[in-house]
């Protein structure tokens, strides 16, 4: 009977401690709940950068293997080159050929210009000799004329009036043949401008189909560099899929590059937990694969949509029944770690996160 009064006295004081343990943890939990939001529906994100040639053929050397690391312009990949080597010195013979036909253009020009000079010489020549034709012709007439007046008087010989009609009809005949000339040349001339600045057009012409084969060339050059895929930065390789000797297709992903820059977390929060959050606020991050490891970061942004917004197939309320429910908004956290310590994340690693609204 002595017994009962101690053990009463033991659960009395066991029951206390209790109440006194819950109370603390419910008070705690309540203060912490005033200045913090949790959530364990978050992962690490990171970007993924696909590894695609930009030209197809067969695959000559492969240099990577799954999970290595690689350097900003590494070689990762080399495709048969051989057609696209063969197309470079097509599209150079072309150009070549371009540049001749160019420079060929160009002489005829010149001497096209040169004849157009030569002609216009000739045709102020001619006009010379007009002057000089009707000259005489005037003259020739005039003599014949005075002639002819002699003769009636006997003044003259018969001789001299047939000698002066007939250096009258030369000296016309002359002038008519100089005025003919004349013609012919101006013709000539013409047509010697019109020949110039045919050969202008056609330099206009070459130098437009050299800049054609220039550019053909620049291409060509370009698509036998996608022969050579480099990586666009430095991180690891993963999920290969491509084998040497393997045909690919332009498009085709070879393999992913996860790059080295910091990573981020995405956390979905209720949209009731929004109310205090703002960017800049601090957040304490515990991963799941690290469990004595503790990051801290910061809130960068929040969505400006639910996560709901962004599925394939969006609910609509506005048919059926309506069943409410509260929806996550994603809310973007990046690392204030130290990069060493940051690259202990992996992307996809699920996380809880604790934000101080304070």
């Amino acid at each position: 009977m002595e017994t009962k009064p101690k053990k009463n006295k033991r659960f009395a004081i066991v029951l206390g401690v209790l109440v006194i343990a819950g109370g603390a943890f419910g008070i705690t939990k309540y203060i912490h709940g005033k200045h913090h939001e949790e959530t364990d529906d978050a992962q690490v994100e990171g970007d993924i950068s696909p590894i695609i040639p930009k030209v197809p053929g067969f695959v000559a050397k492969l240099f990577v293997e799954d999970n290595q690391p690689v350097k900003k312009g590494d070689t990762l990949v080399v495709l048969d080159d051989r057609d696209l080597a063969v197309r470079v010195l097509q599209a150079q013979a072309a150009l070549e050929n371009a540049k001749a036909s160019l420079a060929a253009t160009k002489a005829g020009y010149v001497t096209s210009s040169e004849n157009v000079l030569t002609a216009k010489s000739n045709q102020d020549a001619s006009e010379s000799s007009i002057s000089i034709a009707e000259v005489r012709a005037r003259r020739a007439e005039q003599d014949f004329k005075r002639y002819q007046e002699l003769i009636k008087t006997n003044s003259i010989t018969q001789q001299q009036f047939e000698q002066a009609e007939a250096d009258r009809d030369a000296a016309l005949k002359q002038l008519e043949v100089s005025k003919r000339q004349r013609e012919a040349l101006t013709r000539e001339t013409a047509s010697r401008k019109a020949q110039s600045n045919v050969s202008d057009r056609n330099i206009a012409l070459s130098e437009t189909v050299v800049k054609e084969r220039e550019a053909d060339l620049e291409y060509a050059q370009l698509q036998l560099s996608y022969a050579y895929i480099l990586a666009p930065e430095t991180g690891v390789i993963s999920r290969k899929s491509v084998q040497p000797g393997q045909y690919v297709q332009a498009g085709q992903s070879l393999f992913a590059l996860v790059p080295e820059r910091q990573k981020w977390v995405i956390a979905n929060f209720k949209e009731t937990q929004l109310e205090k959050m703002k960017t800049g606020q601090v957040v304490e991050i515990n991963v799941d694969a690290f469990p004595h490891e503790s990051f801290k970061g910061k809130v960068e942004s929040i969505s400006p949509a639910t996560g709901a917004k962004f599925a394939l197939l969006p609910a609509d309320n506005a048919s059926g029944n309506f069943v409410k429910v509260v929806q996550r908004v994603p809310v973007k956290i990046v690392l204030t770690e130290a990069p060493e310590k940051a690259s202990l994340l992996r992307a996809g690693m699920n996380v809880i996160v604790d934000v101080h609204l304070d």
